[in-house]
């Protein structure tokens, strides 16, 4: 859902939950702030071991059911198509384990964009029924591990 309703991204909530600002594309906010999330995930977590890494999915998922909920509650609209931190983690879970090369990151945000557009049961099922920041989170989580499984498949054939 997309909304003309304007964040106050000099509120700290509205800029994480808007992605830094990405989430404000006039055109595909989710696919600007997937793309965003990708310098974040190459500079400070490809190289994060296994167990910090899920520390830091983990917290990311708590912290963003408040980010994306205040965010929600403060505009009004439950899901603005600006909200992208649910993308951000949504990556970086699919980026989980990830293979070294650039190709990987490619596929990796083909296949999150994918899963996270076209919603395949159960994510779109998810998307509709559940609310609030949690309901704003896991579509893309769901999305992240139905693309992680995929990117982990390939890896192991290929």
């Amino acid at each position: 859902m997309t909304s003309t309703v304007k964040p106050n991204l000099r509120n700290p909530i509205h800029l994480l939950a808007f992605g830094l600002g990405s989430g404000c594309a006039p055109k595909a906010p989710g696919t600007f702030g997937t793309l965003a999330a990708i310098p974040f995930w190459w500079l400070f977590l490809q190289d994060v071991p296994l167990i910090p890494y899920l520390c830091v999915l983990i917290a990311g998922f708590a912290f963003g059911v408040y980010l994306c909920e205040q965010t929600s509650k403060d505009l009004g609209v439950h899901d603005h198509g600006g909200i992208v931190w649910d993308e951000w983690i949504g990556l970086w879970i699919t980026y989980l384990a990830l293979p070294a090369g650039i190709e990987w990151v490619i596929i990796g945000f083909a296949l999150f964009r994918f899963f996270d557009i076209l919603k395949p049961w159960p994510i779109k099922w998810l998307d509709e029924k559940v609310h609030g920041g949690f309901g704003i989170m896991i579509d893309d989580v769901l999305a992240g591990i139905f693309a992680l499984i995929c990117v982990q498949g390939l890896a192991y054939f290929f």
